[in-house]
């Protein structure tokens, strides 16, 4: 017997998805309008706009609003989002909204203190905790290694358990949708399915596009010189420093059931993911 859907309740409520325009947020807006619930978009570029750096502009945001899928740009790691996380929290109570699902940081203490202050708000919540996403490779920073044939990343031999954006998008909109109790008060750590390195990443790309795709280890500080060189934000540039110095030293490096739990099904495995990408657009430039 299956679970059937949960349905938004009349009158429907209304759900402000912030990073509307990334990776996750665009997905999980995507996924609500399709069961028919009403979304506002949260970004710099919606209507109205959403963005992190002007409070003054998040109570519009935040009217009418009954549940939140709070993403925070560039992560939750970086220095005063804390501070943010909490304004925004006291405006969405402020604005009434009821529930909302954060998505965090794996193996990140500072993610973690980001969570603590959604958790003690008094709204219901849901942590939805992740890593490295599949979708690095197809929409991130890395799709131009790609490309390129090689992937040069200061990542070792260091096992990752990649998970799939789309596998975070549907834990989300379930947590946001559910009219039982069941997401709510859960910390969800989502995984894919299995322990990858980077150089194991670059052969199962290379088998779904038939075409050669190689991975070079690289020392740290040449990595992060060639960010500064392409002209990426310091923001980015921070995070990455972040991410390969302190969370990629195998903390991470155990499988977990957030996606089973949540969903009642497995995550789907890089290898799926890749086969699909190489049907799109993104990758072709590299077959």
């Amino acid at each position: 017997m299956t679970n059937k859907p949960d349905h938004p309740p009349s009158p429907q409520p209304l759900i402000l998805v912030l990073g509307a325009s990334g990776k996750t947020g665009r997905r999980v807006a995507d996924k609500l309008e399709s069961r028919n619930f009403p979304v506002r978009r949260g970004s710099r570029a919606g209507t109205p706009a959403f963005d992190w750096n002007h409070e003054s502009g998040w109570d519009v945001c935040l009217h009418n609003v009954d549940a939140v899928y709070l993403t925070y740009v560039p992560d939750l790691a970086i220095p005063g989002a804390t501070d943010s996380i909490q304004s925004f929290v006291n405006h969405a109570k402020t604005s009434g909204v009821r529930r909302i699902v954060l998505l965090s940081g794996r193996g990140e203490k500072e993610a973690q203190a980001c969570e603590k202050i959604v958790q003690a708000s008094g709204l219901e919540w849901t942590i939805v905790r992740a890593s490295w996403f599949n979708q690095n490779f197809s929409e991130g920073a890395f799709l131009e290694l790609v490309l390129n044939g090689r992937i040069t990343l200061p990542a070792g031999d260091v096992r990752e358990p990649f998970v799939d954006v789309d596998d975070i998008a549907d834990v989300a909109v379930a947590a946001l949708t559910t009219t039982s109790p069941r997401h709510l008060g859960q910390v969800y750590e989502v995984t894919g399915p299995e322990l990858l390195t980077f150089a194991e990443v670059a052969q199962k790309i290379s088998e779904a596009t038939g075409q050669p795709l190689d991975y070079e280890q690289i020392p740290h500080d040449a990595f992060i010189a060639a960010a500064r060189e392409s002209g990426a934000p310091d923001a980015v540039i921070w995070i990455l420093d972040y991410l390969f110095s302190t969370v990629l030293d195998g903390r991470n490096s155990q499988l977990t059931d957030g996606v089973q739990r949540a969903l009642g099904r497995p995550p789907k495995s890089f290898a799926s993911y890749a086969q699909e990408t190489a049907a799109l657009t993104c990758w072709k430039e590299a077959s």
